[in-house]
């Protein structure tokens, strides 16, 4: 008999003690879950992820003393943990600053329980996430012209080193669809899209399949 997966190690940063008292509670009661550490302010969850090393960190946006952006920016870049950002969706610059840090998935406070603990395992997964609400608002920004702009734009020419495949691969990304969705659009089976999801990130300089997402929105795939 194969032995059991390893617990997904949760790091939990929200400086509302209540709700993250919560937060931990939903994580702490689900199977598989293990909540290594609190964070009550953005330096805190920064330490904690450099020194305990999670799997995933679930990050509220707005944070004492460092910012739950710039805090995703820091562990993203140290490669420290998979950061799934938390907020109430009030301030529209924080989404699109929160997935340019290279949060892997996005997920509001209203998020029931169980969608909730499924977030945190597709993100362990490897696999980013963005709320349908979020996606649409994201979508709406774009279509509409009012984005926040990215300070010259991205160089549509970087699409150039996808094949065919990988463009298609992205276009669903931009739409916020999971593996399993893009391999039922594609006809392709999960793994190769996870295999052209790999590969177009490593291609395009990108941390996260999010950062994906907004790049095809940005680019109009």
């Amino acid at each position: 008999m194969a032995d059991a997966a390893p617990p997904v190690r949760i790091l939990v940063a929200e400086d509302q003690q209540a709700v993250r008292a919560g937060l931990v509670l939903i994580l702490r009661s689900a199977a598989g879950l293990d909540v290594v550490g609190e964070a009550a302010d953005g330096e805190e969850a920064v330490r904690l992820a450099r020194e305990l090393r999670p799997d995933v960190v679930l990050m509220d946006i707005q944070m004492p003393k460092l910012d739950g952006v710039a805090a995703t920016r820091l562990i993203s870049a140290e490669e420290l943990a998979d950061v799934l950002v938390l907020t109430t969706f009030d301030l529209d610059e924080y989404v699109f600053g929160a997935l340019r840090a290279g949060a892997a998935g996005f997920l509001l406070k209203n998020t029931e329980a169980d969608a909730l603990v499924e977030a945190v395992r597709t993100v362990a997964r490897g696999e980013g996430l963005i709320a349908p609400a979020v996606t649409r608002r994201l979508i709406a920004e774009f279509a509409g012209g009012r984005r926040p702009p990215a300070p010259g734009g991205p160089d549509p020419a970087v699409l150039d080193s996808l094949t065919r495949r990988e463009r298609e691969v992205l276009a669903c990304l931009g739409q916020g669809m999971s593996n399993a969705d893009v391999a039922a659009r594609l006809d392709m089976a999960e793994a190769t899209v996870k295999t052209h999801v790999s590969r177009l990130l490593a291609k395009l300089g990108l941390r996260s399949r999010v950062q994906a997402a907004v790049l095809a929105q940005e680019l109009g795939v």
